[in-house]
């Protein structure tokens, strides 16, 4: 099996410490490795470094390389600039289904992830990759049983158990649901037969090409001159020149929503994951209780609770009293203060400041 990490958002959701110079991937969030090592070190047990790809945008090679040296640099793929993960995927797609057609494939959107049971989650991608090579045209969804009824991440529906494959079982898909509402979230947590969805797919990649071709043509179209090209020396002049014009569309949009859920299976399994490339996820992986605060740097909090504060300037010291629910972060250049809550918007703000006098903040 392969697996395939993407690896090239510039992180806004944990804005403003992840910035397009320094995104969170490339940091050292939970640990004195940084989130891309950190990957690395739970995939390696399980999988050989040259079965190990990085996707990431050109102007992050240089920190892929830099962090993890070992890897081959004919294992890093450069996006020119980003397009959105419908083109990412499809350039991946279309890759290794030139090199390596009807080899197992982990789709991992997980550089800012954190996975607590590491040995269980490699027993799942082998036992995954197990079935696809019986099964080629098929796609597997890795889901993590859900702990609380989160608005913030997308959900997956399954159905009833189809097999069992080293003590691990395989339900069939039903479909998927983006950032649910309060009272649909609340349902899928109750009603035991939704999981998160973490973005970790196992397939094939003659099977994922054959569904941009499929339910994306114009995209494959376009791809497919990425494709003869590769491996050729005109490789990186018709990938500079097609990929920066393919349309932006995220995934699901291209391809998931359209596909046929018979062909897809889920595993449902706790993990012990968090999605700490988010500050709500962050909170929540660190903290000991609901009501405890989480804290970094010179931090002093009095009769507070819930709260999640982050000092990363050495000569002030951030100080709360009665503060329920709120995220602080204190950098040298930006001070945000939120409630919790609103933290989803922090992406949509980050955004609006593109193209004003504080784009460099971003």
């Amino acid at each position: 099996m392969k697996a395939i990490i993407f690896a090239g958002g510039v992180g806004s959701r944990l804005w403003p410490l992840s910035r397009k110079k320094t995104p969170k991937q490339f940091m050292d969030i939970v640990d004195s490795k940084t989130m891309l090592q950190l990957c690395i070190d739970r995939l390696t047990p399980g999988f050989d470094l040259e079965d190990i790809y990085i996707v990431t945008g050109k102007d992050y090679v240089g920190s892929v390389r830099k962090q993890l040296p070992a890897l081959d640099k004919r294992n890093i793929i450069a996006e020119p600039t980003m397009r959105d993960v419908g083109p990412a995927v499809g350039l991946i797609s279309a890759i290794f289904a030139k090199k390596f057609p009807n080899y197992p494939i982990a789709l991992l959107w997980g550089s800012d992830h954190l996975v607590k049971k590491e040995g269980f989650f490699r027993r799942i991608l082998r036992a995954c990759g197990d079935v696809i090579e019986k099964n080629p045209n098929k796609i597997i969804l890795i889901g993590q049983k859900p702990r609380f009824a989160s608005q913030n991440l997308g959900w997956i529906a399954y159905d009833e158990k189809v097999f069992e494959k080293n003590k691990i079982n395989f339900y069939q898909l039903e479909g998927f649901q983006y950032r649910p509402d309060k009272k649909t979230a609340e349902k899928y947590f109750m009603d035991k037969k939704h999981v998160w969805n973490l973005g970790y797919w196992v397939t094939t990649p003659s099977y994922l090409w054959s569904l941009f071709e499929k339910f994306s043509p114009q995209l494959f179209r376009e791809l497919k001159k990425i494709q003869d090209a590769y491996e050729t020396p005109r490789y990186e002049k018709v990938l500079n020149e097609v990929y920066p014009h393919l349309e932006k569309i995220s995934f699901d949009n291209a391809i998931v929503e359209k596909m046929d859920f018979k062909n897809g299976l889920v595993v449902s399994a706790d993990l012990g994951w968090s999605d700490v490339g988010a500050w709500e996820g962050l909170k929540e992986a660190l903290q000991t209780s609901k009501e405890a605060n989480v804290t970094q740097g010179r931090v002093l909090l009095e009769d507070s609770l819930d709260n999640l504060v982050y000092n990363f300037d050495n000569d002030k010291v951030v100080v709360g009293i009665d503060l329920n629910d709120f995220l602080i972060v204190n950098t040298d250049d930006v001070l945000l203060v939120t409630k919790k809550a609103s933290v989803p918007k922090i992406k949509k703000l980050v955004k609006s400041l593109k193209g004003t006098k504080y784009e460099k903040l971003t």
